[in-house]
């Protein structure tokens, strides 16, 4: 069978669809062979083969050369087997070329629906392939469509839908068809529709990957990022170090005159953004985690339980709106934060100093009882 229309067709999709021609033969070898043996007979040995060279369709019989047929569709006699191959003998395999009538038509069927079959895992596995790659990362999309929660954008030059749900959307955000945004790829799943996946806005790895794109000194790994923590469309807190002596890690992140942090920031719409310095020392880390409040002192009262005491007129910005800053510094150090006012910590200091002294006092009271009740006793 010569179909060189049916070779030039995948080679059309070779270069429109970036699919090789390997990738559909070995399938469709497959599905005309058992489209052959369905309609000429599921006993014979057959196969199909393609030549994507020669721009042929063959298909060869195979039947074993033995003394006495049982079996026509397998078996041949060793004087017909020698009208074949002249040199055959009993248990040699013959093979032989059939040309069916109308299998051309049965053939053109088959391939079409192994080829649509074919083109659908392709272009899932591409697409997947592509975005795989991507997981993790801070990519510019284009958004498509949107409904009551979420927003859907597109990925790639495959047109790849993501979507977007209300979670991972930064409160007070609105969006606009045709609109570029960058996002975050928060997760990516193989489904049999293809892969699903999420992307955001809110989450942490967003800002992360804001910082590595404006600060080269983060993306080479020179100054470190400990831990972020942040609330989507209010504030976010990132805490930074370095092993460079000569590198000072918060002057980088700001950059000259702020415009690497004033560039983060309008791009998240103006949230605020605290950026500390990480330290080994809990108390010091504590510190600088309740920035932008200054902090007198910081005691720690137990297994990741600590007190802060702040300036009396700074209290409401350490603990923040709603509990806020205190809240952030709490999860960015992992310790439990008790924020007191310096003018309270003092009066209950001089309380507990009044209590001790009271205390003391009834305890040499109780001596002196104790003392004179022996006293009499000796007296008795």
């Amino acid at each position: 069978m010569v179909n060189k229309d049916f070779f030039k067709a995948l080679e059309d999709l070779e270069q429109t669809r970036r699919i090789k021609r390997e990738f559909f033969i070995e399938a469709l070898e497959a599905a005309l062979t058992s489209a052959y043996k369905k309609n000429y007979g599921e006993a014979k040995n057959a196969t199909v083969v393609l030549s994507p060279e020669k721009g042929l369709i063959k298909i060869y019989s195979y039947k074993t050369v033995v003394e006495e047929v049982e079996n026509p569709d397998k078996e041949i006699t060793l004087e017909e087997a020698r009208e074949i191959k002249s040199n055959a003998k009993l248990g040699d395999h013959i093979q032989e070329e059939e040309k069916p009538r109308d299998f051309g038509r049965i053939a053109a069927q088959t391939a079409k629906q192994v080829i649509m079959q074919k083109l659908r895992e392709a272009e899932k596995d591409i697409a997947m392939g592509e975005v795989s790659e991507k997981e993790d990362e801070l990519i510019t999309t284009i958004v498509r469509r949107m409904d009551e929660k979420n927003v859907y954008v597109e990925i790639g030059a495959n047109g790849l839908e993501a979507a977007m749900g209300e979670q991972d959307q930064i409160p007070g955000e609105r969006y606009y068809v045709g609109e570029r945004v960058k996002v975050y790829v928060k997760r990516i799943r193989d489904s049999f529709q293809g892969p699903l996946v999420q992307v955001s806005r809110a989450n942490t790895g967003f800002v992360k990957r804001l910082f590595e794109l404006e600060v080269p000194e983060i993306a080479s790994g020179e100054i470190i990022v400990h831990n972020i923590v942040r609330e989507a469309g209010y504030r976010t807190k990132i805490a930074v170090y370095t092993n460079n002596p000569n590198l000072d890690p918060i002057g980088a992140c700001v950059g000259n005159k702020g415009m690497r942090i004033n560039t983060i920031v309008a791009e998240l719409n103006g949230e605020k953004i605290d950026i500390i310095p990480y330290s080994e020392n809990p108390q010091e880390f504590i510190a600088n985690a309740l920035s932008p409040a200054e902090v007198v002192s910081v005691e720690i009262l137990g297994e990741k339980e600590s007190r802060a005491i702040v300036p009396d007129n700074k209290l409401s910005l350490a603990i923040g709106k709603n509990g806020q800053n205190v809240r952030l510094a709490a999860k960015l150090t992992g310790w439990k934060i008790d924020v007191k006012a310096q003018g309270t910590a003092i009066e209950k200091k001089e309380n507990q100093e009044e209590i001790k002294v009271e205390l003391e006092n009834h305890i040499e009271n109780i001596d002196n009882l104790d003392d004179m009740f022996l006293d009499d006793l000796e007296t008795i």
